[in-house]
């Protein structure tokens, strides 16, 4: 395998680690060599998006062990997802029993240390039960899948544009956005699809309710730097990111000062850094964000060069991640 062009794909591995749950409790972790899996096409999954994953990553360190990255952040928020929609949560501890055998065998496909790509790991639960009715799944699956990935937007560590906003919504306020649910994604993808004819990777949302504060990027949180402060949004229909939480800490640990509250639209013209952050990018730096029915350009920093804060956070969450630096907040599962 070319390590070097991995895209963001799925390449197919050994085995995905499933359960299963029929009302009386999750069946015990059994792997698959299959990817596909029959259900009915009546699935409430399929028509009423009875569906919640989660997306975690997988590294080989320059010592040749694996790490696996916060799994119990991971864990606790697929419960809190679990239980907005009415499913049945899995426990934490099964959860990341299921997430280590999932790396473990299918240890092969993990991209080797230096070759700047990683394993992806996705688990997700969906309602399997025909229904008519709008009413909550009966029975579920439980799955943890992997695969080897490179970088999500294809534009490794450098500085990127993203387009502002305002005529359509991600989510509502009180509704599904601070969950992990499928139906936020498929929510974003036609407008996402047309930034990026108009020369823009992402998209930028302003909150649903007045349109007033920075929410967040289609599949990404959005963070500032502005002299020494970290600064990101606090929004009820943000996804809560486990990469921006890391972030934060190791922003605090470097003496930064942590800013976590409501972002006006309007301080994009003061930031001297900027960017997006999450699993799959862990940081991409946005040197422009272009307000579209203003007709603003916001340019944040060098189109060409990292700003100093990034570059420094993003070397430091890798590194932990790459086991370069000692994990000193214990967030590595170690095999």
């Amino acid at each position: 395998m070319n390590w070097d062009k991995l895209a963001f794909d799925y390449v197919k591995c050994n085995t995905m680690v499933c359960s299963f749950n029929k009302g009386d409790g999750w069946s015990p972790l059994e792997s698959r060599t299959n990817d596909k899996y029959e259900i009915t096409l009546m699935s409430g999954s399929l028509h009423y998006a009875i569906e919640i994953f989660e997306g975690l990553k997988a590294y080989n360190g320059r010592d040749g062990k694996t790490r696996i990255f916060r799994p119990g952040e991971n864990a606790v928020r697929m419960i809190r997802s679990a239980e907005f929609l009415g499913m049945p949560p899995v426990p934490e501890d099964m959860f990341t029993e299921a997430v280590t055998r999932a790396v473990a065998e299918n240890r092969e496909f993990i991209p080797p240390y230096e070759s700047g790509a990683s394993m992806y790991i996705r688990p997700f639960m969906i309602s399997t039960n025909p229904q008519l009715t709008l009413e909550l799944g009966k029975e579920f699956m439980f799955v943890v899948a992997v695969t080897p990935t490179g970088n999500f937007t294809g534009t490794s560590f450098n500085p990127t544009k993203a387009l502002l906003v305002r005529d359509h919504d991600r989510a509502a306020p009180l509704g599904t956005g601070s969950y992990k649910i499928g139906a936020n994604y498929a929510a974003s993808m036609l407008a996402g699809v047309q930034a990026k004819k108009e020369g823009y990777p992402s998209i930028l949302y302003l909150d649903s309710k007045e349109k007033k504060y920075i929410d967040e990027f289609s599949s990404s949180n959005f963070f500032a730097i502005r002299d020494n402060s970290y600064i990101t949004p606090d929004s009820p229909s943000i996804l809560p990111s486990i990469t921006n939480k890391s972030l934060r800490e190791i922003a605090l640990q470097m003496g930064m000062t942590v800013e976590h509250r409501p972002v006006p639209v309007e301080e994009l013209a003061t930031f001297d850094e900027a960017g997006a952050c999450g699993t799959a990018l862990v940081i991409t730096p946005v040197h422009e964000i272009y307000d579209r029915e203003r007709d603003i350009r916001y340019n944040i920093g060098s189109p060409v060069r990292v700003g100093d804060k990034s570059r420094a956070l993003y070397k430091h969450l890798t590194g932990i991640q790459f086991g370069e630096i000692e994990d000193c907040f214990g967030w590595c599962r170690i095999l």
